[in-house]
C-alpha cells in the first residue's frame, strides 16, 4: 500500500527520505521551522488512544522516522532519553510541555525546568537529553505533535524522579491503513 502524505509535507518527506546518516540539530530545526502543514493537513495521521498518548507513524526508513503524536489531556511521555538519535518536535495544535531533567550526584534525576510550547515551535534534542513531553492543558484539549526521530528511535532508558534505576522501553508506533490503526 501507498501512504498519501499531506502536500504541505511532501518536499520534507523527499528531504527525509534522501537521509542516509542522522542530520545536525540546526539544521533539522530549521527545516522544521519551514514546514508549513498544520493539524487539519494531518487529519489522516490524527488518532488518539484514550489511556496514553499514541505515536502514528507517518514515515520511516532506515535513517529517519516522521510521527504523529496525538494526547489527550493529562497524558504525558515516560520520563526518558533518546539513545543514539536526534529528536525534533513541532507542537501542530494545543500547547505541549517539555520538562528537562538532569542526572544529580546521588544518582537521582531532578527537574531542571518546564517551557510550554505552542503552535508552530519547534524543540530538538539529542541522544541523553532527558526530557517528558506532556499535555498539561484544561480537560478536552488535545495537543498534536509532529516527531522526527533520526535515526529511527527503537528504545530509550526512561527514568523516575524516586528511583535510581533505568529501565528499557520499547515504542510502539501504530501503522494506519486507510486511516484505520493496526
Amino acid at each position: 500500500m501507498t501512504t498519501t502524505y499531506p502536500e504541505k509535507l511532501e518536499e520534507f518527506i523527499e528531504y527525509l527520505a534522501s537521509l542516509k546518516s542522522r542530520p545536525e540539530l540546526s539544521e533539522l530545526r530549521e527545516r522544521m521551522l519551514n514546514i508549513s502543514v498544520n493539524v487539519e493537513d494531518m487529519a489522516d495521521f490524527v488518532h488518539f488512544n484514550e489511556g496514553s498518548y499514541r505515536r502514528n507513524r507517518v514515515f520511516e526508513n532506515d535513517a529517519v522516522e516522521l510521527l504523529c503524536l496525538c494526547w489527550k489531556s493529562g497524558q504525558r511521555s515516560p520520563i526518558h532519553d533518546h539513545a543514539n538519535s536526534a529528536c525534533g518536535v513541532m507542537i501542530l495544535d494545543g500547547v505541549g510541555t517539555e520538562t528537562v531533567f538532569e542526572k544529580t550526584p546521588s544518582g537521582y534525576i531532578k527537574a531542571m525546568g518546564s517551557t510550554d510550547y505552542e503552535e508552530r515551535l519547534v524543540m530538538v534534542s539529542e541522544d541523553s537529553d532527558t526530557h517528558q513531553i506532556s499535555n498539561l492543558q484544561a480537560e478536552g484539549q488535545q495537543l498534536v505533535t509532529l516527531h522526527i526521530y533520526s535515526p529511527p528511535l527503537r528504545s530509550m532508558k526512561t527514568y523516575s524522579i524516586d528511583s535510581r534505576k533505568t529501565e528499557v522501553y520499547t515504542p510502539v508506533n501504530e501503522v494506519l491503513i486507510d486511516g484505520s490503526g493496526i
